[in-house]
């Protein structure tokens, strides 16, 4: 005997988060779990890259994910996992400490890997998986 279920499936976008650069969703929600597309430092306002320190790009990133969260009704405490992308395995500390005030109760699993290129040359790009 099989049974089948079918999940609620729908796309996520926010004005307060860049628009998608290619053919992908900002966030896709399947039933009570949200996959944020990964997000780099484009400043929603501008369509340009945020330029200046490292820290300032991470930021950027994380309020573009906030952005997501926030229009599926979510928040950083939803979230169960997070991938980070660096550029340069150099700027991990800086990356980790912006990273750290916005996961500051319960951080989520995390993988951080150094990658040969990132879009637009972003230093750094972070995805999640969040949970309501």
């Amino acid at each position: 005997m099989s049974t089948s279920t079918s999940a609620s499936r729908s796309t996520v976008t926010t004005p307060l988060a860049p628009a998608a650069i290619g053919p992908y969703s900002q966030g896709v929600l399947v039933d009570d779990r949200l996959y944020v597309s990964g997000q780099i430092a484009i400043d929603p306002d501008t369509d340009s890259m945020v330029d200046g320190t490292i820290e300032a790009e991470t930021e950027r990133v994380l309020e573009n994910v906030g952005a997501v969260l926030k229009a599926a009704s979510m928040s950083f405490e939803n979230v169960v996992r997070c991938e980070v992308f660096m550029a340069d395995m150099n700027d991990y500390a800086q990356i980790n400490e912006v990273y750290a005030r916005y996961f500051n109760e319960k951080p989520p699993a995390r993988q951080a890997v150094e990658v040969a290129k990132l879009p637009r040359n972003a230093r750094v790009e972070v995805s999640c998986i969040a949970i309501r």
